[in-house]
């Protein structure tokens, strides 16, 4: 082997060996690996990436539906006792449908389950101040085609975090 294959392989390994360190502060564990957990973490109970991930930030709906399943009102549930529980945080609720029917129809459809969600939220407690709605109809799908796997995705209302009340 040659001087700069040598180096080349040396680089190799000592690159290897950087990634394979154990140690859980130099992968941002900080405090040793303690367990700490990082503000603004999907791990974090008050950040927004909890409420997203593991709270739930939508739900669905049937064909040309408004109505609240019992699967909606649990997400939706938890919606309101973490934004009871984080007071400081406004949102904003989106409605959408899919791609079947008029521009027309599907914006009227969106604002109705918009609506829905929030009415919800507000008779769990959360302030109506808090919250807004807008929507989307069929113009913000987040799945294209023509199966009804692609339909249902579409059907939703996501309430989304616009921010802090205090600034």
């Amino acid at each position: 082997m040659n001087v700069l294959g040598k180096i080349i392989a040396l680089s190799a390994l000592s690159v290897i060996a950087a990634c394979s360190n154990n140690d859980p502060s130099a992968l941002g564990g900080g405090a040793g690996g303690s367990g700490a957990i990082a503000p603004g973490s999907p791990s974090d109970p008050r950040s927004p990436a909890y409420f997203q991930q593991t709270i739930g930030d939508r739900v669905l709906f049937a064909v040309d539906q408004s109505t609240l399943t019992p699967q909606a009102q649990s997400v939706l549930q938890g919606q309101a006792d973490w934004l009871m529980a984080n007071p400081d945080y406004v949102a904003k609720i989106e409605g959408h449908a899919d791609e079947q029917g008029t521009r027309e129809y599907n914006l009227g459809l969106g604002a109705k389950r918009a609506n829905a969600a929030r009415d919800y939220l507000i008779s769990r407690g959360v302030a109506g101040n808090r919250l807004t709605t807008v929507s989307y109809g069929k113009e913000r799908p987040i799945e294209i085609c023509s199966t009804e796997e692609c339909y249902s995705k579409n059907r939703r209302a996501v309430t989304v975090l616009t921010g802090s009340t205090l600034g």
